[in-house]
């Protein structure tokens, strides 16, 4: 109770809350992609629960992971060394090292997963016929529910790892770490729905979002193997990616009304 009162009254825990909060909604906003584009594959009326529970999966292994502080924090211990480094950069760390912890291992496996799931489904978009496993070119949905969900259980796990480990270097107050993990799971909440039915009316987005997808299955094999790549820059890239696809669809939607005009 006292951390919970020293949250919200102490000036350097009250900052260290701001920041977490706006860093786990970053980093919640990959989680949310992959849940959108999956349940989009879905019949329309599963969809909706689909992502409340995808999202809701999401809260519980967070809160399941701070309550395992210790646990986590070991999982970044090294497991085993190939032995195999790179030349060293201007701070004297090498650019890479193949001493893996079971956080590597994990991080490398999600983004293995991450980057095969991205590449199919493109493959699918860009394919004229049919396949298994989505939406026909009809938009008749072939994905089961029970498939949905346990692909969006084996992303979470890797995202919610991730977003526990940032709130880990950024605040050892463990109260502050569960306010900003559950105000970042309810801004996912709410803002599911209206990213999903975005996603859903404009095919191009779905494009550049497996393209975001692939970008960050490869960022995470990278950190993997220890090349720590700013998630500044990646977060940067992907605002300016969607800045300039909300100005393609103003351009088409501002074709398609003076064409309808003439």
């Amino acid at each position: 109770m006292d951390s919970l009162i020293t949250a919200f009254t102490d000036p350097t825990a009250l900052a260290a809350l701001v920041a977490l909060v706006v860093m786990e909604v970053v980093l919640g906003i990959d989680n949310l992609v992959f849940i959108s584009i999956l349940t989009n594959k879905l019949p329309e009326a599963q969809r909706p629960k689909a992502r409340k529970i995808g999202i809701g999966l999401a809260l519980a292994m967070r809160l399941v992971l701070l309550s395992m502080i210790a646990w986590i924090v070991g999982l970044t211990q090294p497991v085993f060394d190939l032995g195999l480094s790179g030349p060293l950069d201007q701070h004297g760390a090498p650019t890479f090292e193949t001493n893996f912890s079971w956080r590597d291992l994990i991080l490398i496996a999600g983004g293995l997963f991450l980057i095969w799931k991205a590449t199919r489904e493109i493959h699918h978009n860009v394919d004229p016929t049919p396949a298994d496993g989505g939406l026909d070119k009809k938009g008749v949905a072939t994905m089961t529910f029970g498939a949905a969900i346990v692909q969006i259980i084996l992303l979470d796990m890797i995202f919610s790892l991730d977003s526990i480990l940032t709130a880990v270097g950024m605040t050892d107050n463990l109260a502050v770490m569960y306010i900003a993990v559950i105000v970042a799971v309810t801004v996912m909440l709410i803002a599911a729905d209206p990213l999903a039915n975005f996603i859903a009316r404009n095919p191009t987005v779905v494009m550049l979002a497996l393209g975001f997808l692939l970008m960050i299955g490869a960022v995470l094999i990278a950190d993997g193997f220890g090349v720590h790549v700013p998630k500044g820059y990646i977060y940067a890239a992907m605002a300016f990616s969607t800045l300039v696809e909300c100005l393609n669809i103003f351009a088409r939607r501002a074709q398609q009304r003076k064409n309808a005009a003439e």
